[in-house]
């Protein structure tokens, strides 16, 4: 499948290319040209599909043409090794608890599955080193570096702002070691944002570090955040409530 920048000032790439380099070069988000629409098969029985399952054919649409099935079943199983329960809390509202994995965030879903995509493209291209920047405000950087953790061929830095994260949240990205670096910054989020984004625009830095993004401006973390979507439906649907459904997301700070 092709990816396009949203800027449009960029050639088109592969999976593999917007996945690797992160930020398309004109400064916009790789998004597919075209998205298979999921057969109404799937909708009819989704309500007897594990989240795996589930998973693995919306996983499939996005990454399928590029991905061996074998490999991406793996990919999606490693990934979401845990649940995303929905939690009734009156007769007509639900709660998606995505807190369950192991850094308490739902950047979980997309980070591990990013973390084992990336993997499998530089194990494909035999890459010695990728080097992910990651600007955090907290569960970013704890969810990112937890599912990066041992990969081999991929070392993370996470750029966080100085006394404005949780004691927890910095423990679980300053504590880990391995092939992670945490990296203090005397300022805000949007202050280690723009030191991610000037490293990937800058083309003396790019040619021998090879750069990526882990930030939700990556294909690859963005589009896994999907799964639970499908996932709340067929649970909705087992409890005979997937009638006029809405769903609410709430968001952070629009990075």
């Amino acid at each position: 499948m092709k990816y396009y920048s949203t800027n449009k000032q960029a050639p088109e790439a592969t999976l593999e290319e917007a996945v690797v380099r992160g930020l398309a070069s004109d400064k916009g988000l790789f998004m597919p040209f075209s998205i298979k629409p999921l057969p109404q098969a799937f909708y009819d029985s989704i309500d007897t599909l594990s989240f795996q399952e589930i998973a693995c054919r919306v996983a499939d649409v996005f990454f399928g043409e590029d991905v061996p099935a074998d490999t991406l079943k793996q990919i999606v199983y490693d990934t979401l090794s845990f649940d995303v329960p929905l939690v009734k809390v009156t007769d007509d509202i639900y709660s998606l608890e995505l807190f369950h994995g192991p850094t308490l965030a739902f950047k979980d879903v997309g980070g591990r599955f990013m973390a084992r995509l990336l993997g499998h493209f530089i194990r494909k291209e035999g890459k010695k080193q990728v080097n992910v920047l990651v600007a955090t405000s907290g569960d970013t950087g704890s969810a990112v570096a937890n599912g990066f953790l041992g990969v081999e061929g991929i070392h993370v830095y996470v750029l966080y702002p100085k006394g404005k994260v949780s004691d927890i949240q910095e423990k679980q990205f300053t504590t880990l070691g391995r092939n992670i670096t945490a990296l203090e910054v005397d300022g805000t989020f949007d202050d280690c944002q723009a030191l991610v984004k000037s490293a990937f625009m800058d083309k003396e830095l790019n040619g021998p570090l090879l750069l990526t993004s882990a930030n939700s401006i990556n294909v690859a973390r963005f589009l896994p955040q999907a799964f639970y979507y499908f996932h709340a439906y067929a649970q909705l649907k087992r409890a005979g409530m997937a009638d006029n459904v809405v769903i609410c997301v709430p968001s952070g700070n629009f990075g």
